[in-house]
């Protein structure tokens, strides 16, 4: 497995060996221990999610201020823009965001540890994604940032959006807060 860290150093791009010929492809997607190696430290997921979204949508910038969680994210089918920033009032990266191109054929998984919010747009015609997280899902603790807030300045790369305008939301998304409004 080949291991890069971001901007952000503890967002890491996994990419697992894949084993292929012409049968198909074989690939170890997670595995405890070398996950614990590659990152540093033990963690335990408790939580699958997958989703699958249509072309333009935009799903974020998502976080749980109690509870929060990990994220090790993967494209079973189609390609993303993934979005992570950093909400960790201790790090030096308190503030910045970093994003990754993922999508299935290249079999990459993105960590994003807790104290992260999360976003995603769909560049393909859909795109499914399958997560684990390190802490449940609870809805009386998750909050949202606006995908386009001027103080993160987040570049969606919109050239690469092929069907032009603005990205498809969900009306708690589209009314979420500035950064500012969330962390002050």
């Amino acid at each position: 497995m080949q291991v890069v860290a971001l901007d952000i150093p503890d967002v890491k791009l996994l990419t697992p060996d894949v084993f292929g010929d012409a049968r198909g492809f074989f690939m170890e997607s997670y595995n405890r221990r070398t996950f614990a190696e590659v990152i540093g430290e033990e963690v335990s997921f408790v939580q699958d999610n997958h989703s699958r979204s249509a072309q333009g949508v935009l799903r974020g910038l998502h976080y749980q201020v109690q509870q929060p969680q990990g994220k090790l994210l993967r494209v079973l089918q189609g390609e993303i823009l993934d979005v992570a920033v950093d909400l960790r009032r201790e790090s030096p990266d308190f503030g910045r965001w970093v994003s990754v191109l993922l999508d299935a054929e290249a079999h990459q998984q993105l960590w994003v540890p807790p104290g992260f919010a999360h976003g995603f747009v769909v560049l393909s015609d859909s795109a499914d994604v399958f997560y684990k997280t390190t802490d449940y899902y609870a809805p009386q603790h998750e909050r949202a940032i606006r995908w386009d807030d001027a103080v993160l300045g987040i570049d969606w790369r919109r050239e690469l959006w092929q069907w032009g305008g603005e990205p498809l939301l969900s009306p708690r998304d589209a009314a979420a807060p500035s950064f500012h409004e969330q962390t002050n």
